[in-house]
Formats: C-alpha cells, structure tokens, sequence
C-alpha cells in the first residue's frame, strides 16, 4: 500500500503530473507525491485562459519554500480554465491536490497521449521505488 494518494481516475506523469480526461477536456494538475516534495508551496503561476500549448510544454510554475519548478502537460491544446484560487491560496496545491488544488484544464483535439501515462497502481509504485532509494 502506498502513502501517496494517487486517484484510480487519474492518469500519472514520470515527472508527477495528473491528468483527468472528461470528453476533449483535460484537467491538470500535480500529484500528491509532487506537492509533498515541494513542501510548502507559496505561489503558482498559471497561464492565462485561451493560451494554446503543445505537448511537452511547460504551463505553469510552481514556487514553494524548496524550490521553483515547471509543470508540463502531455497533451496540446486550448486553456479553457483556470484555478484562480490559487492565486491567493497557493496552499490549495498542498491540501487537496486532486480537487481544489487542480492547475488548468485543457481543450484538446488529441487525449491519447494521456492514455500512455501510468495508471494509480502503476504510478503508486513508481513514487515508492523512488522513496525506496
């Protein structure tokens, strides 16, 4: 069993990015694992509604007491939503990062990308492979 929260609905990144896909829309967002090894996170810079990106793009950044750190998405496509919320309540990212503590959501032609991501077990036990070592 791991101590990291990792959501069966959500699909995981290697470098601790979420993804929800509801239809064309992707929401994003970091995982457990990543807020936990930021610690206190005091700011996030999200990018503004109608921003298109590729995938492999940075979107976001995230600041905490540690350090400053990119976000990137897997999928391309239009910024639909914005969390606004964390704009003066960056700690959202550390208390709830699967709910209130989401980034954006995104508009894309082409999910499929998130497909190939790792599920919650799989990705569950990447994170304890690596507090393994």
């Amino acid at each position: 069993m791991s101590k990291w929260n990792t959501p069966d609905d959500l699909k995981y990144s290697e470098s601790d990015e979420w993804f929800r896909v509801t239809g064309d829309i992707v929401t994003l967002g970091i995982t457990d694992y990543a807020q936990n090894q930021l610690s206190d996170v005091v700011y996030v810079e999200l990018p503004e509604v109608g921003t298109q990106f590729s995938a492999g793009d940075s979107y976001a950044v995230v600041e905490s007491v540690k350090a400053a750190s990119d976000v990137y998405t897997v999928v391309g496509g239009e910024v639909v939503e914005v969390n606004s919320v964390l704009e003066d309540e960056p700690e959202k990212v550390n208390e709830d990062p699967y709910s209130a503590g989401w980034f954006i959501k995104i508009k894309t032609a082409d999910s499929s990308p998130v497909d190939k991501l790792m599920d919650s077990k799989t990705y569950a036990e990447f994170c304890q492979n690596r507090d393994d070592h």
